[in-house]
């Protein structure tokens, strides 16, 4: 007689380690609650930082002889448009609004789109002598851009751009530290598989380009962006010398409200006021899409 007894199929042991891809973060979907210090210190850091614009205003509002007295105004005068229109005219910050503004979109556009395409070649590509370039690429950010004040504005008049406004927008179209930025970016957040299979598809370097790398370096492309027009808005020390009184940027037009004998310092707080605005103006309506940026290229990363 035959005995038929059920076999139990052996059990495979399973690993108490989940697969690497699938492990839950610590911590992960839970949300952190700031305590009410927290809210008090950035109350804090909230109040330094808008105390030397809410000044300005403050100051660009009094006359000059107010703000001679003691104590000075803490509070908003009458006179704020009238100065700003005193400034408007004795600057002409019509013409070095404009100025300021195509010298600083162009500076953004060719740092942000050469420091994307340098920073992707140190990154992705092969090619001889690359960590050489890369390193003598950040040795040029430990030279004083003074040192080059002299020879770079002889050589501008040997071109006859003196006094042109691409006198400041071509020296700054290549910026060392944008490059390792990018580079540094897309080392991370670029798949070298992507590069491959977009290869693999046919796609030309333009392609892969344009369709690989930009999307993938967009977050930083916009960080960098928007810290190459703030400086590129804020400088002052190669347009003083470069440019002339007849077609100044914001920083040499508010130089020349302080030439005067007597210096109404109201009406240079109205034209500094208005050299702010626009930059206050591009953080309110950009500055989520960049937090949203740096955050993607965060997850990314």
């Amino acid at each position: 007689m035959t005995t038929i007894t059920d076999a139990t199929p052996p059990q495979v042991a399973q690993s108490d380690a989940e697969p690497k891809g699938r492990r839950r973060i610590l911590g992960a979907g839970k949300q952190l609650h700031a305590g009410p210090l927290t809210y008090v210190l950035l109350a804090v850091f909230a109040v330094i930082s808008l105390a030397p614009l809410l000044w300005t205003a403050i100051a660009a509002s009094r006359t000059n002889t107010r703000l001679a007295q003691t104590p000075p105004p803490f509070w908003f005068g009458g006179n704020l448009f009238k100065n700003l229109e005193t400034a408007w005219n004795q600057a002409g910050m019509g013409t070095a609004m404009w100025n300021t503004i195509l010298v600083a979109g162009c500076i953004t556009v060719g740092t942000v789109l050469f420091s994307t395409l340098a920073g992707f070649a140190f990154a992705k590509l092969r090619f001889r002598f690359s960590t050489v370039l890369l390193l003598m690429t950040i040795g040029t950010m430990m030279v004083p851009p003074q040192l080059a004040v002299v020879p770079l504005y002889l050589w501008m008049s040997d071109l006859g751009w003196a006094n042109q406004l691409q006198t400041v927008i071509l020296p700054t179209l290549v910026s060392a530290f944008g490059t390792f930025f990018m580079r540094q970016y897309l080392v991370q957040a670029l798949p070298t598989e992507l590069i491959e299979a977009a290869r693999v598809d046919g796609a030309s370097s333009l392609r892969v380009v344009w369709h690989v790398v930009f999307p993938a370096a967009r977050p930083a492309m916009a960080v960098l962006g928007l810290l190459t027009f703030v400086m590129a808005w804020n400088d002052f020390l190669w347009p003083i010398i470069a440019l002339n009184g007849e077609n100044p940027t914001v920083q040499v037009a508010l130089n020349q409200l302080g030439t005067g004998f007597i210096p109404d310092d109201s009406v240079i707080m109205a034209g500094a006021l208005l050299g702010t605005l626009p930059l206050l103006i591009a953080f309110l309506l950009f500055g989520k899409q960049i937090v949203g940026g740096i955050m993607q290229g965060a997850v990314k990363g």
